[in-house]
């Protein structure tokens, strides 16, 4: 019962918070007015800016920022105990990310759709604006290297995964033309292609696991082949491949999450999945890792996405902000999308805990490629390993912090996750297929959407130091795939193979991450500043995202075994650099301010109110989006 109170506890919180305080943001601090001019009318061009149907764009946003972050992140910092992961997640998401979200949203649509980066130039003072891009693009470079080392390292690990992530791609392309060239509406011919979907996870699981030869490296192979498709994913119009992929994958989640929260009842009531007994809700010394971090400032750059991200700025201003044709729709898409993905992450640290305790269990071998997958129970002294021994067995203190590999984060999820699906009757290999379909579908659409964004910050830079081979959206892209495929290409440690280069870069992810996300609350908070608008919410949360972060990064830095003591130069340089830039960013914003309370920035140049598109007679807002 514990597993389910703590559920029902934490879900209705964020219903709570969205009709209270993200109404009180909506209209009294920011005034979302329905009336109101937005980008993505005035410059409609039909590949970037794409009046869309709110429930269209949501699905775009939440699962462009529901990646692998709210996974890993609360996957590992259970550790500690479920207890401080879920205060976190849960206040977190409410007071800190979802308010993030929401304010670069609305600056993004008040300002014709620029990313944060653009509108910190104006907002604090044109140095911001390169300091903020440059961190912007290391930010980005270390996304795009490690979540195609995430999906790189799911297929090879759960090869009936691959058959249903990539059948989605054509079915998208089928919907998006469907939508576009025929008038169709988008809701019916994405949910046959989510049920298109699951049949293929049927068939990838008893029939067709697909694994490469044993003389290629696979992760350097599905590495590849996904930087081809990011950057064909970043060059098309957004209605092609991205609206459609990412409402498919929507859906995918819900479906998904209410199979999961299902599962989770059924073990609960039924008493096998027993929160309290599978886990600690705070860890004691022994069973924390000898070499794991300080839980204070670790943990909440641990968890990451689960509770605030820097990288949803981006999404925010960089893709979504292009799309919305209501200013109202903002609450939904950037405050409700970030509630949602913290009813995820408090998902998956129940999974991580209760349903890892429910039962341990290993992949049977299953002799030549393409036989069906299959999966037995772990037993120990003649019973079924469950409850805290599976646990500790899955979480071991012995095996060390840094011994705890990506893949087992991810694994953890997995495999809790695929025990609370079976407790609804499913086959254990089948919902394994599920939740490992879930978790490559999510991270897939957060590395094609950070290629567009950092095609974006590309361009921008390009174009500041008048670089002009670099401002053309090919070009860029190419660059921006090219210098994360450097880093992806390499070895993650000596003794790992090439492709694993991602991991060199996954130290430095959780606190440029939260990094990002206090200098969005700065260009929030300055624009609600010289509006002479309240910014008293806002101080506290950025304040926290920017000193835990400098803290963290800090640490791992200079600190006793940190980067530079174990000579470890790349880490300690872009680090380095990050901090750095992070600290004169901050500078620069405490000169100004004095002079900013009440003072409007410099205003954009005027432009057309809307662009030649908008009259296109082949398409309209309702054709494309309506649900």
């Amino acid at each position: 019962m514990s597993t389910v109170l703590v559920a029902i506890a934490s879900f209705f919180g964020f219903l709570l918070a969205y009709h209270t305080y993200g109404r009180w943001l909506a209209g009294r601090i920011f005034g979302l007015d329905p009336r109101a001019s937005v980008p993505s009318r005035q410059f409609r061009d039909d590949v970037d800016y794409v009046p869309t149907h709110k429930e269209v764009v949501f699905g775009h946003h939440f699962t462009s920022i529901a990646g692998t972050g709210p996974i890993v992140g609360p996957a590992i910092a259970v550790f500690w105990g479920w207890l401080p992961a879920l205060i976190w997640v849960v206040f977190g998401s409410i007071f800190i990310g979802a308010v993030h979200d929401f304010g670069a949203l609305v600056v993004s649509l008040r300002n014709r759709g620029e990313t944060v980066g653009q509108i910190a130039g104006r907002i604090i003072s044109p140095r911001a604006r390169i300091l903020f891009l440059s961190i912007l693009f290391f930010a980005l470079m270390i996304v795009l290297a490690i979540f195609g080392l995430v999906i790189a390292q799911i297929f090879t690990t759960y090869p009936e995964s691959v058959l249903s992530v990539w059948i989605e791609l054509p079915l998208a392309l089928l919907v998006g033309y469907w939508v576009r060239r025929r008038g169709r509406h988008l809701l019916v011919p994405s949910l046959i292609a989510l049920a298109v979907m699951y049949a293929a996870i049927y068939v990838g699981v008893y029939y067709l696991p697909i694994t490469l030869p044993a003389s290629v490296n696979p992760v350097m192979v599905w590495t590849a082949v996904l930087f081809v498709y990011c950057f064909f994913a970043s060059v098309l119009p957004v209605w092609v491949l991205l609206q459609p992929r990412d409402f498919i994958n929507s859906h995918e989640l819900l479906l998904a999450l209410g199979l999961l929260v299902l599962g989770m009842f059924a073990a609960g009531f039924s008493g096998q999945a027993n929160l309290t007994a599978s886990a600690p809700a705070i860890a004691a010394a022994a069973e924390v890792p000898a070499d794991a971090p300080p839980i204070w400032p670790f943990l909440f750059i641990t968890i990451a996405c689960g509770a605030v991200s820097g990288f949803h700025c981006l999404v925010s201003s960089g893709t979504s902000s292009k799309q919305i044709e209501r200013e109202p729709d903002a609450q939904l898409v950037g405050y409700g999308a970030m509630l949602l993905e913290g009813a995820l992450a408090v998902v998956v640290i129940l999974a991580c805990s209760a349903g890892v305790g429910m039962g341990k269990f290993e992949r049977q071998a299953t002799g030549e490629a393409g036989q069906a997958t299959r999966y037995v129970a772990v037993v120990q002294d003649g019973s079924p390993l469950v409850g805290r021994a599976a646990w500790r067995q899955r979480y071991d203190a012995q095996r060390g912090w840094r011994e705890f590999k990506l893949v087992d984060k991810v694994g953890a999820f997995i495999e809790g996750g695929g025990n609370f699906l079976a407790a609804l009757g499913l086959p254990l290999e089948l919902g394994i297929g599920i939740i490992a379909v879930l978790v490559a579908s999510f991270a897939a659409t957060t590395l094609d959407t950070a290629t567009r964004l950092q095609r974006y910050v590309v361009q921008e830079l390009a174009a500041t130091v008048r670089l002009r081979p670099l401002q053309n959206k090919y070009s860029a892209t190419l660059f921006a795939l090219a210098t994360a495929g450097i880093i992806a290409v390499m070895k993650g440690a000596p003794a790992l193979p090439r492709g694993t280069g991602g991991l060199l870069l996954w130290p430095l992810f959780g606190a440029t991450n939260q990094m990002l996300a206090g200098l969005a609350f700065l260009v929030t908070a300055f624009y609600l500043w010289r509006r002479k608008k309240p910014v008293w919410f806002l101080v506290p949360p950025m304040i926290l995202m920017i000193v835990l972060p400098a803290w963290a990064l800090a640490v791992e830095i200079f600190g006793s075994g940190g980067f530079v003591s174990s000579r470890k130069w790349l880490l300690a340089g872009i680090g380095t650099i990050a901090l750095g830039l992070q600290v004169w960013l901050v500078i620069e914003a405490l000169l100004i301010l004095p002079r900013a309370r009440g003072v409007l920035e410099e205003a954009l140049p005027d432009v057309p109110t809307a662009s030649a598109a908008t009259t296109n007679p082949t398409t309209s807002a309702v054709d494309l989006t309506a649900t």
